[in-house]
């Protein structure tokens, strides 16, 4: 094991009906004027909008509102977003919705505070400062509500990006695993994907002596292949509803990837997906990671195995233990597609003749030097090899 750092200071308030508590800790996290920022109508429809206004008059607070954040979250709205804190002269931002509207949130939350283009630091600058983010979560996915990252699609060129920093970690974060019941299956699907996918980036690591870890996302992992069915059969499933929730946090809040390399290249490849062809996250990652896997087993197929025999319960082969690595994938391939999850670039709706274009923009787009990935380094070739693995 590496060593490493590890501070994560968000407050959670977890369980049924905290998001009345909104209005009171904005205020205990030092907000007083606030930006509402949320997504589309589902928010609005449901009355969980009309709740944390409630609790925020309550509490004596003043804000305004900003809508419209669309999956795969845009450069525009971020841009529109830090102009109306400035001109408001917002102290904080309560962002009610999924991963992307609180991606979203936290973009702004830098931009505000910054003399230029907020989209430096999804180039790499480092993030000094931010506007506090508190956020009420509605689906249970990115894990962004307890992690320092945010990912944003910068509309001139298509390229989605991310940024990091520990001013980005929301100081709270409100989960009510109600809130997610009403989601259809196929959101709910892409989510427990896009917490699997976040456990595995870290999980596929050249770290050696990381038994802690490993344990830590074999367990997770072993959750959402208990939870996810029964969630799928019964959407007002509180228990599962929960746990997938709580598991999402941990997925990406990084206290299972510290002291270890992660690799990253998986998410990389999707980006490509989702930014061209506005797929979901999830069912982007549904169909690269096990074409990655497949074409990264040799780098260590002791690993592939070892995750085969722990999580999908394949027996060991000792003598040709890439049949066991490679029972594995299929497992996992079986499992995302009994959850609704797509298997192919055409069931996302993507072109053959675009790999080219992908492929060079994950590797060279927006000043990126060539390369992708901790695990196996991938370069150009590697990663249209990978599209072509998903055909």
């Amino acid at each position: 094991m590496d060593s490493f750092t590890f501070h994560s200071p968000t407050y959670f308030a977890f369980g049924q009906d905290m998001e009345s508590q909104s209005g009171d800790l904005v205020r205990r996290f030092g907000g007083s004027k606030l930006l509402i920022h949320y997504g589309g109508g589902s928010v609005v429809r449901s009355g969980l909008l009309d709740r944390i206004r409630a609790s925020l008059a309550q509490a004596g607070l003043t804000w305004v509102e900003l809508g419209g954040v669309q999956p795969n979250p845009r450069s525009g709205l971020v841009y529109t977003g830090i102009e109306l804190c400035r001109r408001e002269k917002v102290d904080f931002i309560l962002v009610v919705g999924g991963g992307s509207a609180i991606d979203s949130a936290k973009a702004i939350a830098a931009g505000v505070p910054y003399d230029g283009d907020f989209w430096d630091f999804y180039r790499g600058k480092a993030i000094r400062q931010a506007l506090p983010v508190g956020t009420v979560l509605t689906i249970a996915a990115a894990g962004s509500e307890g992690s320092p990252d945010s990912v944003i699609t910068h509309e001139d060129g298509l390229h989605k990006r991310g940024a990091s920093g520990p001013a980005l970690r929301p100081v709270f974060s409100v989960l009510n695993p109600a809130l997610t019941q009403t989601l259809p299956p196929f959101q709910t699907a892409c989510g427990i994907t896009d917490i699997m996918a976040h456990l595995f980036e870290r999980y596929f690591t050249t770290t050696r002596d990381v038994e802690t870890t490993d344990r830590l996302i074999e367990g997770l992992l072993l959750a959402m292949v208990h939870e996810a069915p029964r969630v799928i059969e019964n959407p007002d499933d509180y228990g599962a509803r929960a746990n997938i929730m709580w598991a999402g946090m941990m997925a990406h809040n990084n206290s299972c990837g510290v002291g270890r390399s992660q690799d990253w290249a998986s998410h990389n490849i999707e980006h490509e997906l989702s930014a061209l062809y506005d797929c979901a996250h999830g069912a982007g990652l549904a169909v690269v990671f096990p074409a990655w896997m497949t074409y990264t087993l040799q780098q260590d197929v002791a690993r592939f195995a070892q995750l085969a025999v722990r999580v999908w319960g394949c027996q060991m082969d000792f003598a040709q233990p890439e049949r066991t690595a490679l029972a594995g994938i299929q497992a996992l391939r079986s499992f995302l597609a009994s959850i609704g999850m797509p298997g192919t670039l055409t069931e996302l709706g993507a072109r053959e003749e675009d790999i080219a274009r992908m492929a060079h923009n994950a590797c060279f787009g927006d000043g990126r030097q060539g390369t992708l990935g901790g695990f196996m380094r991938l370069d150009e070739q590697d990663v249209a090899n990978i599209y072509r693995l998903m055909l």
